[in-house]
């Protein structure tokens, strides 16, 4: 049902109790993969960079609004900066693995007033890539907004004609809410923008398929997954359990 006010016009539901949340901070997050650290350029800036130089080609930087580093002394410079910034608030991804640096993420575009926040600004090099750790990263982020913070909106915004980006968003449960078009200009050239959301509501299932997907459980011994992300929710859309890894 649609609920009307006085004078008989549709008005959106109620949000009871609701108040500002607080802004994001600038907090360490652990997973069984990777760790999340407020990016610091002292002690992650030399590692990134070279996690960076790895890559063969400078593909992943053509939807970013930078491009790739020509040195460390390069990188550093703008971690720098990136590191003193509050918005964004950058993160960087610790491989638990190795304890070494290997990508950055970012919470960004905060609205405490009416508790959105956007994950942006993703830059993982080859050593995280299709790996368990580029999937919790996401997740971490995801559950300190929601479960911690207790924001109602959580974005993913990208270049529509970032089809890795779009795919990548739908992999993790965002929901496509449409393309605004001319949204900015970048590097010189247009970018319509392709809007993503996973909302409070769809958040428990959301996080259920995460929590099993990253299961040790979930993994052969050679590392493939046995289940995947969409696999996991849609069972649990069909059962209204958690689904089980195996």
């Amino acid at each position: 049902m649609v609920d009307l006010n006085a004078y008989s016009q549709p008005v959106g539901e109620p949000v009871p109790g609701w108040t500002p949340r607080p802004a994001p901070a600038r907090v360490a997050l652990d997973g069984l993969y990777c760790r999340l650290e407020p990016l610091d350029p002292e002690r992650h800036a030399d590692e990134l960079y070279a996690a960076y130089a790895s890559a063969p080609d400078g593909r992943n930087w053509t939807y970013l609004p930078d491009e790739p580093f020509e040195s460390a002394d390069a990188y550093r410079r703008w971690a720098t900066a990136a590191a003193r910034s509050a918005d964004p608030l950058h993160y960087t991804v610790i491989d638990r693995a190795t304890g070494r640096a290997v990508g950055t993420l970012s919470l960004m575009r905060h609205d405490p007033e009416n508790g959105v926040v956007e994950v942006g600004y993703v830059v993982f090099s080859p050593l995280l890539q299709r790996t368990p750790i580029s999937t919790e990263a996401q997740y971490l982020l995801m559950t300190y907004a929601f479960d911690q913070l207790g924001y109602r909106r959580y974005e993913w915004k990208c270049d529509a004609l970032n089809a890795p980006s779009r795919k990548a968003a739908e992999r993790l449960g965002f929901t496509f809410e449409g393309v605004f078009r001319q949204a900015l200009v970048y590097k010189g050239r247009n970018r319509d923008t392709a809007w993503y959301a996973i909302v409070d509501g769809e958040w428990p299932l959301v996080r259920a398929a995460f929590r099993a997907w990253l299961a040790p459980e979930n993994f052969h011994e050679d590392g493939k997954q046995k289940r995947s992300l969409h696999e996991l929710r849609e069972a649990l859309r069909e059962t209204g359990s958690e689904p089980a890894a195996g």
